[in-house]
């Protein structure tokens, strides 16, 4: 018999369970990298919108966009002479132009925020691929109607404030739909590793989004948001046809073989533990392994060494309450330290290719392709973070460590950066990687960690509304950054950062009793990971 090829046998190699796992990995990557995508054409036509031009621009006309020509015909293009100008997009070409940006981006920030401590509430009771999909395909259509707003010439603030907010809304779907779906799919081995890379996402939505609003920005400004709503649209249709919730669906496992070994009865599973012994409890065995260590059979177990955990055949255990989830040792802190790293991280996302096109005096299409260096650098810190804290276990050290390292780093961004494109380039890589680190690493597995503590006793509902919760009140700091920007820019870049810096060190207060707690207590993290009472 011939000998299989090499592709085959690399393909026979994995078994059925790992393609599944590998196929869910790679399709809540492109669906949220999608999300992603549409938010940022936003920062990158904000140089269109409001144009640096001299006094006496104020009075030429503009001839390129879709009043220009023969579209809309003579009429319609004496009209536009007295309403647009060279200095952009009326009503964003005044000298308020600043405060009106940030309404945009505090409008959409805002609305998300209010709408994810709800989007986790009613997303644990609905059908992911259900909720996901409608999520996508309302973030499509909305997105494109903010860049109709070029080719039908509106020049209202509330219809643009409007459709950041609806559009805010319709978002909060996504990210606690997809992090409790890759979670029911991942256990907790290598947890930081695997949602580090995953969670590039994020970074990689940003780059496309750049690139893309780029290449229409300085042309015809409203396609920079049509085609990425087409794009997130397109991609709803996707998880409607492909997104598989749950192992269970098509029976399969949700984590590779464990040590430990389960009975059902078909309505509880009871785990059968041993007492530890002395020498183990002082190995190096994971803290929530010791408590799931099994009985070879032999020796007697005593009631006490029985956790009864409600089985999944029952279908029927209720959903966390919003009380109930912050009650999780951890959930707080964590949460308030997500506010201000993410008014960190979104600021960037919002406001930088419109420094560097004020420090560095380019056009709106290169500070947005230079823009996502930043990006490429938040790649890796979500990356490093994730192995960093796997190897170490201790999530709140991890964090703590990559914010004292970010405030003077953006101290030396805010110095350098106006010495040339050189020092730019090199410091958004380094302030991307410490400024994402933490951000990646709270919204990803810390909250999974979090949503499966073990206090739950086995409640699988949690996750959805922890990971909103956590990742809702990091959204009201994503609203208050951007808003705190437009207000303080007027008065200097430089105050802009100095912004940033307190907002890291807030953000390494919150955490200094979870990292006192991990380096008093080895091998556990901040309480995540302590193990199951006996009852």
């Amino acid at each position: 018999m011939a000998r299989l090829p090499v592709g085959i046998r690399f393909i026979v190699s994995f078994s059925r369970d790992q393609w599944y796992r590998a196929f869910i990995f790679l399709l809540t990557f492109l669906l949220y990298t999608s999300f992603h995508l549409s938010r940022k054409p936003i920062s990158i036509v904000k140089g269109e919108l409001h144009k640096q031009c001299a006094a006496g621009d104020e009075a030429e006309p503009r001839f390129n966009g879709p009043s220009s020509s023969t579209r809309h015909g003579p009429t319609h293009w004496l009209l536009n002479n007295t309403t647009q100008t060279d200095c952009g997009w009326a009503p964003f070409d005044k000298n308020n132009y600043q405060q009106l940006l940030g309404a945009l981006d505090y409008s959409f920030l805002c609305a998300y925020a209010i709408g994810m401590y709800l989007s986790g509430i009613i997303g644990e009771r609905l059908p992911i691929r259900y909720y996901l999909t409608f999520g996508m395909l309302a973030s499509g259509a909305f997105t494109a109607l903010f860049g109709l707003g070029y080719f039908y010439n509106i020049h209202s603030l509330g219809f643009y404030v409007v459709t950041q907010i609806i559009n805010g809304l319709v978002q909060t779907t996504g990210w606690p739909s997809v992090v409790t779906c890759l979670s029911n799919w991942f256990g907790k081995g290598r947890r930081g590793l695997i949602m580090g890379i995953w969670n590039s996402h994020t970074s990689v939505g940003n780059i496309l989004g750049s690139l893309i609003a780029g290449y229409w920005v300085s042309t015809c400004w409203g396609l920079s948001f049509i085609v990425p709503g087409a794009i997130v649209a397109a991609m709803g249709i996707v998880c409607f046809l492909f997104l598989i919730e749950h192992p269970k669906d098509i029976k399969c496992s949700s984590t590779l073989p464990t040590h430990s070994r389960v009975s059902e009865n078909g309505v509880n599973r009871f785990r059968l533990q041993k007492q530890s012994t002395h020498s183990e409890k002082n190995g190096p065995l994971d803290p929530e392994l010791q408590c799931l260590l099994l009985s070879d059979g032999k020796s007697s177990l005593h009631p006490n060494h029985i956790v009864v955990l409600p089985g999944d055949s029952s279908g029927s255990m209720a959903a966390i309450s919003f009380t109930g989830a912050l009650r999780i040792p951890g959930v707080i802190e964590f949460s308030l330290c997500l506010l201000f790293a993410k008014l960190v991280s979104y600021t960037f996302l919002f406001w930088l290719p419109l420094y560097i096109t004020n420090v560095d005096h380019l056009d709106a299409k290169k500070a947005g392709e230079l823009s996502t260096l930043f990006d490429v650098g938040g790649i890796f810190g979500g990356i490093l973070a994730g192995v960093i804290s796997d190897r170490l276990e201790k999530r709140a050290s991890t964090c703590g460590l990559m914010l004292l390292l970010a405030a003077p780093t953006l101290y030396v961004f805010s110095s350098v950066s106006k010495m040339g494109l050189e020092a730019t380039i090199a410091m958004l890589l380094l302030s991307g990687a410490l400024v994402s680190g933490p951000y990646a690493l709270i919204t990803t597995a810390v909250s999974a960690d979090l949503g499966t503590h073990n206090s739950l006793k086995g409640n699988s509902h949690a996750l959805s509304t922890v990971t909103a919760i956590i990742d809702g009140t990091g959204s009201v700091g994503a609203a208050l950054g951007p808003l705190l920007a437009g207000l303080i820019s007027p008065s200097g870049w430089s105050n802009v950062f100095y912004m940033l810096m307190f907002a890291d060190a807030c953000a390494l207060l919150f955490l200094i009793r979870l990292i006192h707690k991990e380096l008093s207590c080895p091998r556990t993290t901040a309480g995540i990971q302590a193990p199951l009472k006996e009852h």
